[in-house]
């Protein structure tokens, strides 16, 4: 059986949580993305952890 460290785990998992949420709730308060926004919620969810980091730095549109 795997012996997990949940020292250096549950850090990584928080940290995964927090960008997507944070990521979703900015996705809902903009008004325009480089894309479509149900792209970009598919992305956010499903793309671990580089998924919130790429809406971040490609979807937000610079006004």
């Amino acid at each position: 059986m795997i012996d997990i460290n949940w020292a250096l785990v549950a850090p990584l998992i928080v940290i995964q949580i927090i960008l997507v949420i944070f990521a979703l709730i900015d996705l809902a308060r903009i008004h325009a993305t480089n894309g479509p926004k149900w792209l970009w919620v598919i992305v956010i969810l499903f793309v671990n952890t580089i998924g919130p980091i790429l809406y971040f730095i490609f979807g937000r549109k610079n006004s």
